[in-house]
């Protein structure tokens, strides 16, 4: 009889607990959510998301804070996200540069797979092609031929070793199969200005960064590096259709959590997020600056993530690129 009643009392005491639990996760949020963006302000990626932060706060009715944590290509700011709680109030933006990482550092402090919990995709900035406005050169054809016919004479530049600038590049020196050499800098600024001042050739900006460029017309554009032609940027080719089919190399943005994250937190999220980005006001003012909004399920931005690892790993070990 004893038995039977402390069993009783056990299974009601169970029973008792997930109501809470459900109610718990019900409740959520409660409090201000963390997004760590991992780059400096004013950059595409925080723009972007403060955009996104105003209007899931709104939503949600907490704020939702954004942390610029910058430095070692995302790292410093992904390990925080990774080591953080996995309760949903600690989220990460985060980009391409996060599939490059893992074969660019000889130590990683996180997992980029097994420490996160996919959230979902945002969408992609695509980079343009560019060259001096006197250049000869007038598509992604005729500059191929050019480094062909000149082999190791022709200088394309980056925003610094391992970054998605630099990896457009090999990426095209790969599949094109020249000869041309990476020149690094410390920022697309002075990248820039070594273009225009014909110490390199070409480059792989942001559409975002090279608009004023272009519209000056101090600098000339050969192809852009998504797979379609930018809604924005209409009579501008694609890199593919002007002299290298399959070609692309577009910057993607998407949110993570740390792993372990509640599934139902994770559905909440993915839904605010979709609901942010369907926002007039908001997809209006990623279009004028040259984002392609791509919004998906975690399981989707999951299998970006694995197919994008394949990808990049195989270049980067190609190019042998280390930071």
């Amino acid at each position: 009889m004893r038995r039977s009643l402390l069993l009783a009392a056990a299974a009601s005491a169970a029973l008792a607990c997930l109501p809470l639990t459900a109610a718990a996760q019900s409740a959520w949020p409660s409090g201000p959510i963390r997004v760590v963006v991992p780059t400096t302000p004013g950059g595409a990626s925080d723009i972007m998301m403060r955009l996104l932060a105003q209007k899931m706060s709104d939503s949600m009715k907490v704020a939702v804070v954004v942390d610029n944590r910058p430095g070692a290509g995302n790292v410093i700011g992904s390990d925080i996200v990774a080591k953080a709680a996995p309760d949903g109030y600690t989220l990460l933006l985060t980009y391409t540069d996060h599939v490059f990482n893992p074969f660019l550092h000889a130590q990683m402090p996180y997992d980029t797979v097994k420490d996160f919990t996919p959230i979902g995709m945002i969408g992609s900035v695509p980079l343009l092609l560019v060259t001096r406005p006197d250049s000869p050169v007038r598509s992604a054809a005729e500059l191929i031929a050019l480094a062909k016919a000149q082999p190791g004479t022709l200088n394309f530049g980056s925003a610094g070793s391992g970054s998605s600038l630099h990896l457009a590049g090999e990426l095209f020196k790969s599949m094109a199969k020249i000869n041309v050499v990476h020149v690094p800098y410390k920022g697309t600024t002075p990248a820039f200005v070594d273009l225009m001042g014909g110490q390199i050739q070409f480059l792989f900006p942001t559409s975002v960064s090279a608009a004023s460029h272009v519209q000056s017309g101090k600098l000339k554009v050969l192809g852009i590096s998504s797979a379609r032609r930018a809604p924005n940027l209409p009579d501008v080719p694609t890199i593919a259709e002007s002299g290298l089919p399959g070609y692309e190399a577009s910057i993607w943005y998407g949110m993570l959590a740390p792993a372990g994250t509640p599934a139902p937190v994770v559905a909440r999220i993915n839904a605010e997020l979709h609901k942010a980005l369907a926002a007039p006001e908001v997809r209006a003012k990623l279009i004028e600056n040259g984002f392609t909004i791509t919004p998906g399920t975690p399981e989707e931005f999951a299998r970006k993530i694995s197919s994008e690892l394949d990808r990049w790993g195989a270049l980067i070990k190609e190019a042998n690129i280390k930071l």
